[in-house]
């Protein structure tokens, strides 16, 4: 891959990289960089969500660079404060190592094991002495941590912050400089604490690391950040027919958004699918590919294979009259609007009625439910329309004589 293919991959998906133009210099130098992750053991199970950072440390490891999962055992015992407006209780021992061991096993759903390696962050800062801990307190001001969102609100407003909350932030950065890190990864809730890191590399004297953030996935509901508490994730370890299921089930417009980070497609290919859905190319078609992706991924082939099956099966009892006739209407080259294709087939009254339907999620082509109201259709192929649980029309498109 040259140059210039190797920036597009790791940038791809990513929110921000800081600095570009550093990350640019370290891969011309030509020799594998440490790019390490961390992962607190917060909870057991990982999910959709959790794999957009895991797919961007596989973009590494293709690329020949070395990869650290690192598994925050010590920092877990602080408690980390991001996105809290109150001081989070930390862990126990037991539970650490539970959620560990749970952790090493999934992640190699999408790592290569061989060429991964886990550590622990106690390994170093179990060693540091409280002399060390000064030093490196030293090295960053309460005006800096106070910059920090959500301690700033909750001094703002009056809520506690416990200085052991101050030392989570620190060792978290203390990490990049144990393991002189030339990138780090991390969410974009995470950006403080991987940018402390680059301050505390430069204060021991180390060349800072390149800060690499990923979007928060948006859990199946479209709105909320995908999160097993709000009930819209897809786990990684659920069995074949609830993934697929779960996949469907997502906006069409969401999943492009799907694709992009959590596919392993190339982006040229990816960007092809949607010219497709733009020509008329059924949105529920190019979901089907997605499922099947990502069920192989995490089950195999032949999983993917029969959760399409019962899926596409289920959705047939469930929606489409056995006696639906079907009614042929005429599309020129350019397609015709959801909304038109609506009115014509008697489903709705008007355009007007038919658009609000769709934006009230009554709208189904072929299952999949219909979000976009600019969605047109071409000539070639037959589809099943719903509105609401009992109007049906199948229609054949056809291009004009």
């Amino acid at each position: 891959m040259n140059f210039e293919d190797q920036i597009a991959e790791l940038e791809r998906g990513a929110h921000e990289v800081l600095i570009a133009a550093e990350l640019a210099k370290k891969l011309k130098r030509g020799v594998p960089l440490r790019v390490k992750a961390g992962f607190d053991p917060t909870a057991p199970d990982l999910h959709l969500g959790h794999t957009v950072l895991l797919n961007k440390m596989r973009h590494f490891q293709q690329l020949g660079h070395e990869v650290t999962f690192l598994i925050g055992d010590f920092t877990g015992l602080i408690g980390d404060p991001t996105g809290r407006n109150a001081t989070r209780p930390p862990l126990t021992p037991e539970e650490i190592q539970t959620n560990a061991r749970s952790y090493e096993a999934q992640v190699f759903k999408i790592l290569d094991r061989e060429r991964t390696r886990i550590d622990f962050n106690s390994r170093w800062l179990s060693g540091l002495t409280a002399a060390d801990v000064v030093k490196l307190a030293a090295h960053y001001t309460v005006a800096r941590m106070l910059e920090r969102d959500d301690f700033s609100k909750r001094y703002k407003s009056g809520q506690p912050i416990s200085i052991h909350e101050f030392l989570y932030p620190l060792a978290q950065g203390y990490d990049s400089v144990a393991m002189r890190a030339d990138v780090e990864l991390g969410g974009t809730d995470q950006k403080f604490n991987l940018l402390v890191g680059r301050t505390l590399q430069e204060a021991y004297g180390q060349e800072p690391q390149v800060v690499i953030t990923t979007p928060l996935l948006e859990g199946t509901d479209g709105v909320n950040k995908m999160s097993k508490t709000l009930g819209n994730y897809i786990g990684i370890t659920e069995d074949a027919d609830s993934m697929f299921g779960k996949v469907m089930s997502i906006s069409d417009e969401l999943m492009w958004r799907y694709f992009e980070l959590l596919s392993f497609r190339p982006l040229a290919e990816i960007a092809a699918q949607r010219s497709e859905a733009s020509g008329g190319r059924n949105p529920r078609d190019i979901k089907l590919e997605l499922a099947r992706e990502l069920v192989s991924r995490f089950h195999d082939a032949a999983a993917a294979e029969r959760a399409q099956r019962k899926f596409t099966a289920r959705v047939s009892e469930k929606a489409v009259p056995d006696d639906l006739p079907v009614r042929v209407i005429h599309v020129d080259g350019a397609g015709l609007r959801v909304a038109n294709l609506l009115k014509e087939a008697g489903l709705a009254a008007s355009t007007s009625e038919a658009n609000r339907k769709i934006e009230e999620g009554a709208v189904k082509i072929d299952g999949a439910r219909v979000t976009d109201r600019t969605l047109t259709l071409g000539a070639g192929a037959e589809h099943v329309f719903q509105v609401g649980s009992r109007r049906f029309a199948r229609l054949k498109l056809a291009p004009k004589p």
